[in-house]
């Protein structure tokens, strides 16, 4: 069967082609970039530094990161049905500009299907994998991105045209590289399929936004997080029980050791540290799936204690866990952010002491920080 014959829509067009491509572009573009804030964040080097205000920039930056990665799918969808035609034509390789624009699909369509597949299942921390994630996710973020920029390239003359309504005659022989989408939808029928994919878009958006806008959590049904639901009315990633932290870590025998690059290193127990000056804020605890919901918060100012060990006031910590295991177990507190008021070892969420999937006793809670950064269950403050 020819090809022609097997794909007789007229939405197999470059035109309805370029225009789900400009739209794709732009999703993935912003995808990408608070993604690779989000790594830098977690992962800085020497010469990036988090700012620790505006206090929310972070959840406002991860759920653009997670609500563009799914509105991305029906896009992908919609592109790869319109352009389904050029996977099949002879002969597969023209010039070599076509060879290398054809190359660069494998990685883009493989690269693009595993992020938002990946993706999505880290949304529900459902992962039927042995990798990492994370550490595959930006991986394959770079190399697809990569080939996207080649893409754009071997297709930017074709996309200038489409959208400025000057394509040359399908029939002609200079055409350029794309000739084999030789559907002329018309114009109203053009704007249908495309407003339905923008529509599906759309409702995907708005089935899931509410985790990160908690104006909206009634009509988000697909949403893998509830932002009112969990211990004291907020959602838990990590239980205690998960954590392997059970009651008898966090009881009379609990200490909070101050220790490092101090003049007075300090031990404190539970009662000698509500006893010291305390503080309250509402800040968000804002996660890599996308979901973030605010408390308010009493507690410690970090900035305190470090003054109260005789820490210096530029001086950079590390917080460890009664957490026994797991990669987030501990965690850095940039000079910056331990300098901040609202940096809170707390004690209390909602005026109740924290429950124990919460971090009870303490729990690291700081301004524009990623959950998994915001350390429960903190057993030691060491100062770098």
């Amino acid at each position: 069967m020819a090809v022609a014959e097997r794909y007789s829509s007229d939405l197999h067009e470059t035109r309805s082609a370029a225009l789900l491509g400009l739209a794709l572009g732009v999703a993935f573009t912003i995808c990408f970039a608070t993604g690779l804030l989000s790594h830098l964040v977690q992962h800085p080097p020497g010469w990036f530094t988090w700012p620790s205000r505006p206090a929310g920039l972070y959840r406002v930056t991860q759920g653009l990161h997670v609500a563009t990665g799914l509105a991305s799918i029906p896009l992908l969808v919609a592109k790869l049905w319109v352009v389904a035609p050029a996977f099949w034509t002879t002969p597969p390789v023209r010039n070599v500009t076509h060879a290398v624009e054809r190359a660069m699909l494998f990685p883009l369509v493989g690269g693009s299907a595993f992020l938002l597949v990946s993706g999505t299942f880290n949304t529900f921390q459902f992962y039927p994998w042995d990798f990492f994630f994370t550490r595959a996710h930006y991986g394959v973020a770079w190399i697809t991105v990569g080939a996207l920029v080649v893409h754009i390239a071997a297709k930017a003359a074709l996309t200038r045209a489409t959208v400025t309504g000057r394509l040359p005659d399908p029939d002609a022989e200079a055409q350029p590289v794309g000739r084999e989408l030789v559907g002329r939808a018309e114009p109203t029928e053009r704007r249908r399929f495309l407003g339905g994919v923008a529509a599906v878009s759309g409702v995907v958006t708005l089935a899931t936004v509410g985790q990160t806008l908690r104006p909206l959590r009634a009509v988000s049904v697909l949403a893998p997080r509830d932002p009112a639901v969990g211990p004291q009315g907020l959602p838990v990633n990590k239980t205690a029980r998960a954590a392997r932290v059970t009651p008898e870590l966090t009881g009379d025998d609990y200490r909070l050791r101050v220790t490092g690059r101090v003049g007075r290193p300090l031990e404190l127990t539970l009662a000698e540290l509500a006893a010291l000056p305390q503080r309250t804020a509402t800040l968000p605890i804002a996660c890599v799936e996308g979901w973030s919901a605010s408390g308010t918060w009493r507690g410690v100012p970090l900035r305190d204690l470090l003054e109260l060990a005789d820490a210096a006031p530029d001086a950079e910590v590390q917080l460890e866990s009664l957490q026994t295991g797991g990669l987030y177990r501990r965690s850095i507190v940039s000079a910056t952010h331990a300098a901040d008021r609202d940096t809170l070892l707390a004690l209390t969420l909602g005026g109740e002491p924290l429950h124990l999937d919460h971090g009870y006793p303490l729990r690291l809670i700081g301004p524009n920080r990623p959950g998994v950064m915001q350390t429960k269950w903190v057993t030691e403050v060491r100062v770098l």
